[in-house]
């Protein structure tokens, strides 16, 4: 008779792939609701799933991978019929996240993010990883006799950059959600600087993106601010904002967009998308790791006058001035 752990694995790894299935179906329909046409072709100029996809294996593991295959059947089920376009988009959009996780697997990224090494790796190996996606999908839309041949590279840069894009904006929002808890820092400033951080997104998004000035640069100080004071926790929701209002501007033709043909709307969005998404991450993670070093420098400064403290008792208050006080202080907060 199997034991119980023998059974529950099974069934929790097939929980674990409805729950990705789920998730990517559930992007997939957010994601259809900016679509645009391009040369005949339906792209999103964001698709969510990718970054979803992405976020799973980081979490999860390789052995997921039937989950992204079944969301993304279950996605195209929704807006159209299964016929033979759709093992090639089937199989190109469950490779890309699998490749681009091994590869960022093999460059030992951490999902901290809070590494330049990371955010690079994550720019180049997965967004990059989409480069599969875009040519097994719109080969397959070719060779079904959907799309001409020659209209074969406007719709797989489209398809490329809303699926790249999914992974720069989406993929470390969710990896910054996951590991979300409350901030040591209660001090009002910090409160007080978060909300007014918020007002201002809010109001810039709104403002560059319904204006029809091109004032689309106003996001990049936003983006900074929150990368410099918030790291990756402040300036990840900021570039989701940015990004969805954008598109939404972008797909309806308002704002700085109303004057501009398709595909030039199209090539200022995915600009403006990936500037703001790699500004965002990159900048985040080298403030986060500037953190990290200064922080590993001070533990060393303490530990080591902890140790000379040892050898001259009382001679080195004057040359370690700091450290004594928080000391002092750490020790006050323990007898409390």
């Amino acid at each position: 008779m199997p034991r119980s752990e023998d059974l529950r694995r099974p069934a929790a790894a097939l929980l674990r792939m409805l729950a990705v299935a789920a998730a990517y179906w559930g992007g997939g329909q957010i994601g259809l609701l900016q679509q645009v046409v391009v040369e005949g072709a339906v792209v999103t100029p964001l698709w969510p799933p990718t970054g979803i996809a992405l976020s799973c294996l980081l979490w999860m593991g390789v052995g997921v991978w039937p989950g992204i295959a079944v969301g993304v059947l279950a996605t195209i089920a929704t807006i159209g019929t299964i016929d033979v376009t759709t093992t090639g988009v089937v199989a190109g959009n469950t490779l890309a996240p699998v490749a681009a996780y091994l590869m960022l697997q093999r460059v030992h990224f951490r999902t901290e993010l809070d590494r330049l090494r990371d955010g690079l790796a994550l720019v180049f190996l997965g967004a990059g990883g989409m480069l599969i996606s875009a040519t097994f999908g719109v080969a397959a839309v070719v060779w079904s006799g959907s799309l001409p041949l020659g209209e074969f590279w406007p719709v797989w840069s489209a398809w490329w950059a809303g699926d790249a894009m999914g992974v720069l904006v989406i993929t470390p929002l969710l990896l910054v959600l996951r590991r979300a808890r409350l901030p040591r820092d209660t001090r009002p400033y910090w409160w007080t600087e978060a909300t007014a951080l918020c007002l201002t997104a809010v109001v810039v998004a709104v403002t560059i993106t319904r204006t029809e000035l091109s004032l689309l640069f106003l996001a990049f100080p936003v983006l900074i601010w929150a990368a410099l004071r918030f790291q990756l926790p402040g300036s990840a929701p900021c570039a989701v904002l940015i990004s969805v209002l954008a598109i939404s501007a972008a797909t309806a033709g308002a704002g700085p967009f109303a004057a501009r043909t398709l595909m030039e709307g199209m090539v200022v969005l995915q600009a403006l998308n990936g500037c703001a998404a790699l500004t965002s991450l990159l900048l985040a993670a080298v403030v986060t790791e500037q953190i990290g070093i200064r922080r590993r420098i001070e533990q060393a400064c303490t530990t080591l006058a902890e140790v000379v403290d040892q050898l001259a008792p009382g001679e080195t208050t004057h040359l370690w001035p700091l450290i004594d006080g928080r000391k002092r202080t750490d020790s006050t907060s323990r007898d409390e």
